[in-house]
């Protein structure tokens, strides 16, 4: 059997019962075998300052750090708000892209949102692999899992549609498997 895979995940919705809170818990339920994955709560941080970061970095960012850099890969959750990622997410990322060692530096990272609209967080996806770009972040490129009109996809605070499961599992196979290609390509190096 190989090494456990460890993931840290982030939700960019506030809201407990969002369609991208339970997207993550669909996900969290469809990991492989020998993959955990720990949630880093961004809610409460203080938005990007300077100044703050000046006094010393937040203890909520340092322990999100820690986690991040001791995290084989990273899933970030995001709603779509005017044609962009949340405001929450953003902020943790700014706050954690000043950071040294740089926490998404060269970890593989897997991208998912959920929406009531058609498109079902396309821009905001789009927007985040940007992003990533700058914190040399590794994207998975598919699969894509665009979660669109997710209010016909859940009841009673679970997933029921049976596409975008088998959508979500793929995904954390295809995080798995960049993972072990990472640590192959470093163990090579």
């Amino acid at each position: 059997m190989s090494e456990p895979i460890k993931l840290a995940a982030f939700c960019g919705s506030l809201r407990k019962a969002s369609f991208n809170r339970l997207s993550l818990n669909a996900f969290i339920e469809r990991v492989p075998s020998g993959v955990s994955v720990e949630t880093i709560e961004i809610g409460d941080w203080p938005l990007y300052d300077a100044d703050v970061q000046a006094q010393g970095f937040p203890d909520k960012v340092q322990a999100a750090q820690k986690t991040m850099l001791a995290a084989d890969g990273i899933v970030l959750v995001s709603p779509e708000y005017n044609y962009g990622i949340s405001g929450v997410l953003k902020n943790a990322i700014d706050w954690l892209s000043r950071m040294t060692p740089q926490p998404f530096a060269a970890k593989p990272v897997a991208l998912f949102g959920a929406s009531m609209g058609i498109l079902g967080t396309a821009r905001a996806q789009y927007q985040l692999r940007q992003t990533l770009v700058f914190l040399d972040g590794r994207p998975l490129n598919k699969p894509e899992v665009m979660i669109a009109q997710a209010q016909n996809k859940f009841a009673d605070g679970k997933l029921t549609d049976e596409m975008t499961g088998k959508m979500l599992a793929d995904l954390g196979a295809a995080l798995a498997l960049a993972v072990r290609q990472a640590r192959a390509a470093a163990a090579v190096k």
